[in-house]
């Protein structure tokens, strides 16, 4: 069990938590109903993307076994046997795609979407250059578009826009620290490694940095997006995400961190309580004021 455990990564569901950004951006977060058809899709979301980990396991598990932090791994290092993880793999897409279903049809539609998405970055998009981040990124949109699904609210184009090239930005920061932390063993982890270099890298990651700043502040001086949301103040949480993206910069450069998002948003305190600090004033605007 602890084995199947580690295999779907429950650490990663925070992940999922785009999924709820719909529930708050679109101001339905006090109603129950709403609430509780959000956190379904959620946990829908957190189903199927415990089987994609598991499916890219079996996968990548001969590449895992040459990662110094990998080769942990239940696959890579034995744990879990590859039949025993493949049924476990069936029983997570079944129940994903059971619970989308029982929620909605327009729910059960983008899961799907976001499933077959996956499946094919773990067997071909994963090996193309650009396009592997993209793949990535484009999940995260999905999720953020099942939550409006979820609740029935029009998905909003700012909203995938910006968890588009928030994605982007932390894909190609996970790149840069792959590429950095096993140098010369890069390409041996991940053949797509061999494509990139830190300074295409930091290029692609100063452009998207800049967007994710500019596409921010200007969905949040937006006056459709004001009058939408009945509130001019949103423009206050700017300072948190332009910290938030800057502190993320200087963990990537300076304390060679980035490898895992995840882990990065949870373990970094300053960077944990300026996310908590912009949810608060964004709950605060929208709800409070």
């Amino acid at each position: 069990m602890h084995g199947l455990i580690k295999l779907a990564r429950p650490g990663h569901w925070i992940k999922n938590s785009v999924v709820l950004a719909a529930l708050f951006f679109a101001g339905v977060a006090d109603n129950s109903q709403s609430v509780l058809l959000a956190l379904a899709a959620a946990g829908v979301f957190c189903l199927l993307s415990s089987a994609i980990y598991t499916l890219n396991d079996i996968i990548d598990r001969e590449q895992d076994k040459n990662h110094p932090l990998k080769k942990s791994r239940p696959l890579a290092s034995g744990e879990i046997s590859v039949a025993k993880a493949t049924i476990f793999l069936s029983a997570l897409t079944i129940l994903g795609f059971l619970g989308a279903r029982i929620i909605g049809h327009h729910l059960l539609m983008i899961s799907a979407l976001f499933f077959i998405l996956n499946v094919l970055y773990s067997i071909w998009l994963k090996h193309i250059v650009i396009l592997d981040v993209m793949a990535i990124a484009l999940g995260f949109v999905f999720r953020a578009y099942a939550g409006a699904a979820a609740i029935e609210v029009p998905a909003s184009k700012w909203m995938l826009i910006n968890t588009l090239f928030l994605a982007l930005f932390l894909g190609f920061g996970k790149r840069r620290h792959e590429l950095v932390y096993l140098e010369e063993h890069a390409t041996a982890h991940r053949k797509i490694l061999d494509k990139y270099s830190p300074y295409l890298l930091d290029q692609l990651i100063g452009v998207v940095t800049a967007t994710v700043v500019v596409a921010y502040m200007l969905y949040t001086f937006s006056t459709e997006v004001s009058k939408k949301l009945g509130t001019e103040y949103l423009y206050l949480t700017v300072p948190f995400v332009a910290y938030g993206i800057f502190r993320y910069l200087y963990l990537i450069h300076k304390e060679e961190e980035g490898g895992s998002p995840t882990r990065v948003l949870i373990s970094d305190k300053p960077l944990m309580i300026n996310i908590i600090l912009w949810l608060i004033t964004v709950i605060a605007i929208l709800y409070w004021i």
